[in-house]
């Protein structure tokens, strides 16, 4: 990339249901503007939640023909047979989770199609850089873009309209409808939540997004002690961190970083709080290694739960009623607590909201937010001199996968019918 001028191009998503885009048109513009050897390609869409033309207005080309591109950027997984040979491309992979543990039990479309795209990323010697790995050094490994603040706004906003919704007393519009996070706000503002008592899982991106939405919708937080001992005549929530829902299993003094370390000597102790729990959120971060909040055997002793938000959606994962996504068009389903199969919506079982692609129901926002991060983010570090983020987020290159990824090889080679 040691050129006077580079080009870089969007691609056309594969996903029909998915709009949003790395940059926006007022970005496309500022880029040109700061660096005048920069050309920008730009494939065409139908889909894509801002026009052909603004881009064109912005100064990139609309071209289908990409191949002369140096960084291509995408959202969503690249369909395997547009993959250019030799080229960079950054997209969210969604590999970066696959364990043996977990893959190879989990043969659904989704799972096969990461294999055969891996494979295909291998074989062409295709560079990819997962934005989700792109983070800094820190113990926390703090993520420097994505799309997590939208997701919980979205999520969260969706999860209300569906207590609303069973308990008829409101068919709220879809965010995708009003397509307006400062509509969505004052919408929610107006509602009545009765005495809902939520949990709220997480403490990153995800889970702040979703209790913004709490939080306009006039939901008062709590802390974890009254949310377990008192009672209210208002609606609250309370927000637990991943320390507050593990615990060893051994019962000895933990920390974070043993449990990162070790986490098949803890367990869940999120049981002791879902008791008390009319809905639930969640928004925590979870792997394949960590124990899951809650198992099916337990379902049957939350006897005041019935609607689970669940944001980040990790099928067969973390909240074991999610056992598929859910699309924008058809959000919900519920579980029956017996046979723990999927029957209509209704208030008999679990009704459970989890949907896979959630801030494309805000797209434009989302996208200026998520480009805001790339120009600052990614792209100096692309271009001129990696400080590290953009090695340690490479997951494949020249026909191998980088070190930190080795374990994708067992996965990639098992059988994808």
């Amino acid at each position: 990339m040691n050129k006077n001028y580079f080009t870089i191009s969007i691609i056309k998503e594969a996903r029909v249901d998915e709009n949003r885009t790395p940059f926006v048109p007022n970005q496309i513009q500022t880029l040109i503007s700061n660096f005048p050897d920069l050309k920008i390609l730009v494939q065409p869409s139908k889909n894509r939640c801002f026009k052909d033309e603004d881009y064109s207005k912005a100064g990139a080309q609309i071209e289908e023909d990409i191949s002369q591109s140096d960084i291509i950027f995408g959202i969503k997984e690249v369909e395997i047979s547009k993959l250019i040979e030799n080229k960079t491309y950054l997209f969210f992979s969604h590999t970066s989770k696959i364990r043996n543990d977990n893959s190879q039990s989990t043969q659904d479309a989704a799972i096969i199609y990461k294999k055969k795209l891996l494979r295909e990323i291998l074989k062409k010697k295709v560079t990819l850089i997962d934005y989700e790995n792109i983070r800094d050094k820190s113990k926390n490994a703090y993520r420097y873009l994505g799309f997590g603040r939208f997701a919980g706004i979205v999520g969260c906003y969706n999860t209300l309209s569906l207590y609303l919704k069973l308990q008829k007393k409101q068919l709220l519009p879809r965010a995708f409808e009003i397509n307006s996070y400062k509509k969505i706000k004052e919408l929610i503002s107006k509602q009545n939540f009765n005495k809902l008592k939520i949990l709220q899982t997480g403490k990153g991106n995800v889970a702040k997004g979703s209790m913004e939405i709490l939080k306009h919708a006039n939901i008062k937080q709590i802390s974890l002690n009254d949310y377990l001992n008192k009672k209210y005549d208002e609606a609250v929530f309370c927000n637990i961190s991943l320390r507050e829902h593990v615990e060893r299993n051994d019962g000895k003094d933990s920390s974070y970083q043993d449990f990162m370390l070790n986490p098949h000597e803890y367990k869940s102790k999120a049981t002791n709080y879902l008791h008390s729990t009319d809905m639930l959120i969640t928004g925590h971060y979870w792997d394949p290694k960590f124990p899951k909040l809650f198992s099916l055997n337990q379902i049957n002793e939350f006897k005041n739960l019935k609607i689970i938000g669940d944001i980040t959606c990790d099928i067969n994962g973390s909240i074991p009623t999610t056992i598929r996504s859910t699309s924008i068009a058809k959000p919900y389903y519920s579980i029956d607590i017996n046979s723990m199969k999927e029957i209509d919506l209704s208030n008999k079982g679990i009704a459970v909201m989890a949907v896979d692609n959630l801030p494309s129901e805000l797209p434009r926002e989302a996208s200026e937010e998520f480009g805001n991060s790339i120009m600052s983010e990614v792209l100096p570090y692309l271009i001129n001199k990696d400080d590290g983020r953009i090695n340690r987020a490479t997951t494949a290159s020249k026909g191998e996968l980088c070190s930190s990824f080795s374990f994708l090889e067992n996965f990639i080679c098992t059988s994808a019918s």
